[in-house]
């Protein structure tokens, strides 16, 4: 039985193809800021937060009953998420209610929950 590698059998490099990609090369800070969002979604409880939030904004006492989890606990995913921007709060009297921070943070969590459920099904 042969084995496929991942390598290429051969060198032969496309070098307009190389050219346009280092042109396009992202920022130093791009990349460290993309890490810190991927970083996030690696959490499995962040993502549950998120997902809540997905569907609807909520308070903190809401997102505590969702997840099953302290209060404590909630808030601090919600400070480390608060912190790189993908959820928002807003203070209503005595509450204060999250939902994601804007449409590039729906739009991240829409494709990729796409993502998973087409990789599901076929």
């Amino acid at each position: 039985m042969t084995e496929i590698m991942d390598v290429c059998e051969i060198q032969c490099i496309n070098k307009e193809n190389v050219m346009r990609v280092r042109e396009n090369t992202l920022l130093a800070e791009e990349v460290l800021g993309l890490s810190e969002i991927f970083k996030a979604l690696g959490d499995p409880t962040r993502v549950r937060i998120l997902h809540a939030l997905f569907q609807e904004e909520l308070c903190v006492c809401d997102l505590v009953e969702v997840l099953g989890m302290t209060q404590s606990a909630v808030s601090h995913q919600l400070s480390s998420l608060r912190k790189l921007r993908l959820v928002k709060h807003r203070k209503a009297g005595k509450m204060v209610f999250y939902s994601l921070d804007d449409d590039h943070i729906l739009n991240l969590f829409a494709q990729g929950l796409a993502h998973i459920r087409h990789q599901r099904l076929s």
